[in-house]
């Protein structure tokens, strides 16, 4: 099968998007594809709305409610070419037309990823996995329709998402998970590494499609003044990294040092309940700033999620604005940064736990989970 050369010197970038209200048709992109022992000429056309009833559409533009023209070539997405965006704009755009939510898109937009690389394999000969072909690698031997059918970029799209809808309680599950109840691969745990790239590509072609509240998108809420994957998870400020998890130097260091300013508002990194709300410093008084030789976290907070996910967040400058028992959105404000408890200057100490444990015994590496979620907080 042959391929468009990779255009490097794109012309089209996110910068030069043209903002409008109302209606606007996006020229996607127009890809020559050889395949299947022909050749298929194709234009997407991806149509968005501000219109209050055209459904799953209203998520492009989250976080500014403005849409984007994209005129020419695709913009350029860290290293996809202009075929696999414009395949990935396919898959977006069948999203929107069945009404499914951002998250669909980033699942759907994943799965293809590892399936084909976004790209809309014909037969390949010796090297084809049985009878699999097109973005998704559906087998028409297993009922996923003729070989014409499943290289038809959007006929694929459409049943991979119909697949997806009568899985039960798909919008919670982790996109592995999600992903593996629709394709039954050989390599189930595959498709979580693609969540990141497939995260970004959904925000460039969309303007922050996946940036939704954390219920995957159904509401079509967006979290304010945070980036939200498609996972529901969010960094809790901005700031990189000042001191690792458990490094050679600080082996009892069960968390990250992100440098945050005093006066940093501090967000919850995805929606749970408050576990605990409190000030444990060894000195009782966490409305000055502490000191290496000061115990405890200070003003501190504690958030269980789902699946027995416990985030905490330390060294706030005062008493936290979140109480226990507390429902929280990620992305919503819980505290303020400072230097309270066991600190030698401004910062936001935090850390994930797993398995419920909330002890040190259950403490994980945070950068390494939140890249799992589509988030880098590593700076």
């Amino acid at each position: 099968m042959d391929t468009p050369a990779e255009n490097e010197e794109s012309a089209s970038t996110v910068r030069r998007w043209t903002r409008k209200r109302l209606w606007w048709t996006i020229v996607a992109a127009t890809t020559a594809l050889l395949c299947c022992g022909g050749t298929t000429f194709y234009v997407v056309f991806l149509t968005v709305s501000n219109n209050s009833d055209t459904g799953a559409a209203n998520y492009a533009g989250c976080g500014n409610g403005t849409e984007i023209s994209i005129s020419g070539d695709m913009p350029k997405i860290n290293d996809l070419n202009e075929e696999q965006v414009g395949n990935a704009a396919i898959i977006i755009q069948t999203g929107q037309k069945r009404n499914m939510s951002p998250r669909a898109w980033v699942i759907a937009v994943a799965t293809a990823m590892q399936e084909s690389t976004l790209h809309n394999y014909g037969h390949l000969g010796d090297r084809n996995d049985h009878d699999s072909l097109g973005l998704f690698q559906q087998r028409p031997s297993k009922g996923w329709g003729t070989p014409d059918q499943v290289t038809d970029p959007e006929y694929a799209s459409t049943s991979f998402y119909k697949r997806l809808k009568k899985v039960e309680g798909w919008e919670s599950m982790d996109l592995t998970a999600a992903a593996q109840a629709v394709q039954r691969s050989a390599f189930p745990d595959a498709y979580a590494k693609w969540e990141p790239l497939a995260t970004d590509v959904v925000n460039v072609l969309t303007e922050g499609g996946a940036r939704t509240a954390a219920d995957g998108g159904k509401s079509g809420e967006c979290a304010e003044g945070a980036e939200i994957a498609a996972s529901g998870w969010t960094a809790p400020v901005k700031d990189g990294i000042v001191s690792g998890f458990r490094t050679p130097q600080r082996p009892d260091h069960y968390g990250v040092d992100l440098g945050s300013k005093r006066g940093t508002e501090i967000r919850a990194a995805a929606s749970g309940v408050v576990t605990t709300s409190e000030c444990n410093a060894s000195t009782n008084n966490c409305d000055v700033d502490g000191s290496p030789s000061v115990l405890g976290c200070g003003w501190y907070v504690d958030i269980e999620h789902a699946n027995g996910i416990i985030t905490r967040y330390c060294h706030m400058v005062e008493q936290p604005k979140v109480d226990v028992g507390q429902r929280v959105k990620a992305g919503e404000v819980i505290g303020i940064s400072g230097s309270s408890g066991n600190s030698s200057g401004p910062h936001l100490h935090f850390e994930v736990h797993e398995g419920g444990d909330a002890s040190n015994n259950g403490a994980i590496d945070p950068v390494a989970w939140m890249k799992q979620q589509g988030i880098n907080i590593d700076g």
